[in-house]
């Protein structure tokens, strides 16, 4: 699959939902706390500029890594709050400009080369799947905030596969030893096609629809609400802590009807 196309589409797609909204829509909330629409398309441009740091000059992107480790906590919200203080139509030139040059970058970048990020080094390849990922993930919250309903593509079968990569990331970023064991991941994908990851005879398994599971490693939807099965008590306990992004869980989101 082209990921660098489908990262591509993925950005046209949430550039057509914001690219009319008026100044009191960019001020939405979303669900994430704090940040509205305006944060959102902020944290994607100010992603895509530190990617392109990654890939382009890398004694940057490391002054920017000793910034994040001196505050954890608040860089990314920061990052977002500083983006979101201008007006709407920077923010979306911003990401414009800024996700083109990015495009331009890993397509350029020669083959086998790996790329230093908040997690660990990456090729071309896969910080383009990252960036979709993340794409992704902030368009679900642009798009609760306004109300509408996506269409799901095959475009995030990119996602449920960095969703399978990261399941040891995600217990060690929860301060838990990975598994040893392997589990198999098998998945509907939206358009009917059957998605399967990891050995097919291992003994733990994950089951259910690609949508569901991409929205719970992106942490955009609560494991209770989704359909999704676990078979085995790693797959189980992996289920509660998946997470398919650099950095701290947050706090994820409630299950649909519980006080916010």
């Amino acid at each position: 699959m082209d990921v660098f196309g489908d990262l591509h589409r993925e950005s046209e797609e949430l550039d057509a939902l914001v690219a009319e909204l008026t100044e009191e829509r960019w001020a939405l909330a979303t669900p994430a706390a704090g940040w509205t629409i305006a944060h959102q398309i902020a944290h994607l441009a100010w992603t895509d500029r530190a990617a392109l740091l990654a890939v382009t000059d890398q004694e940057a992107f490391a002054r920017e890594v000793e910034k994040a480790l001196a505050a954890p906590d608040r860089f990314v919200d920061d990052g977002a709050e500083e983006g979101a203080a201008g007006p709407p139509a920077r923010i979306l030139a911003d990401w414009r400009a800024g996700r083109q040059a990015l495009a331009e970058a890993l397509r350029a970048a020669p083959a086998g080369a790996r790329f230093p990020w908040y997690g660990p080094p990456m090729s071309a390849a896969s910080m383009a799947t990252a960036r979709l990922m993340e794409t992704w993930a902030h368009g679900q919250d642009v798009a609760d905030a306004l109300g509408v309903t996506r269409a799901p593509t095959d475009r995030i079968r990119h996602i449920a596969w960095l969703g399978t990569r990261t399941r040891d990331f995600a217990f060690g970023v929860h301060g838990l030893p990975a598994p040893t064991e392997p589990v198999r991941v098998e998945l509907t994908g939206p358009s009917g096609e059957s998605w399967a990851y990891g050995p097919e005879d291992a003994p733990q398994r994950v089951t259910g629809p690609a949508l569901d599971f991409c929205l719970l490693v992106t942490r955009r939807a609560h494991r209770a609400d989704l359909a999704l099965h676990a078979y085995g008590p790693d797959a189980d306990r992996w289920l509660d802590i998946a997470q398919a992004f650099a950095g701290p869980p947050g706090s994820g989101r409630p299950p649909e009807g519980s006080a916010r």
